[in-house]
């Protein structure tokens, strides 16, 4: 299978890219400085465009804007990982058990052709596409769900903490295991088994913050047999 064909980026986007790629493969690592001018004298531009591209960024949980200092990558704390992955396990496994009971048999074929181009993805390494692939399959089930407020909190708690889910999916032998852990999901959601898709999709979210726990100063370790079990669950 050819790989996805890249569309045309916009400048702007460009710069997001530069930057989100810069961080995800440490060459800028948390705390670091940004530098405005830097980029500026790259690509050509003045500093406005630069500056829009931080607000995103930072929308994100990429970086932090400080007021006369400039912006800095984010640094994330053990206790940040805890309460993100806590959180969202509650509210997207609630998500899925109200999703359990009004999903069409449409949308969960839907979700078995999401889940086949993540295999393809997954096949060829490319995270950056998977990933994206990846947001559209948790937010099918979400909309599902039917909840406003819902959808509202989940959207904006995982705008924060994109980097995070980036990381963790990132991991090695992690794209496969997700895509089989997406099959379990669509298999509950099936047989509209609601106690088992919440189940799932809440294991999945607490194991996988435990994982990138791991990565920090702090963190408790995890037991073998829970580090195994963690791998093999998607977030």
């Amino acid at each position: 299978m050819k790989k996805p064909m890249e569309k045309h980026l916009t400048l702007r986007e460009k710069i997001l890219e530069t930057i989100r790629d810069a961080i995800m493969t440490g060459a800028l690592k948390p705390g670091e400085k940004v530098a405005e001018p830097d980029l500026a004298e790259r690509f050509g531009i003045s500093r406005t465009p630069i500056r829009e591209a931080f607000r995103q960024l930072e929308s994100e949980g990429y970086l932090t804007v400080i007021p006369r200092k400039g912006a800095v990558v984010t640094f994330f704390s053990p206790r940040d990982v805890e309460e993100f992955y806590a959180i969202k396990s509650i509210l997207e496994g609630y998500a899925a058990r109200r999703a359990c009971e009004k999903l069409t048999d449409k949308e969960i074929e839907k979700l078995r052709t999401i889940n086949e181009k993540l295999r393809h993805l997954a096949d060829e390494g490319d995270v950056r596409h998977f990933f994206r692939i990846h947001n559209d399959f948790h937010e099918l089930f979400l909309r599902a769900a039917d909840n406003e407020k819902l959808s509202e909190l989940v959207t904006n708690l995982v705008r924060k903490f994109q980097r995070l889910r980036y990381a963790s999916l990132s991991l090695p032998g992690r794209m496969h295991i997700s895509v089989k852990e997406h099959e379990r999901i669509i298999e509950a959601f099936q047989s509209r088994n609601a106690d088992m898709a919440e189940t799932l999709v809440r294991k999945n979210a607490e194991y996988g913050g435990r994982v990138l726990m791991q990565e920090t100063d702090g963190a408790p370790p995890l037991k073998p047999a829970e580090q195994a079990a963690a791998l093999q669950l998607d977030i």
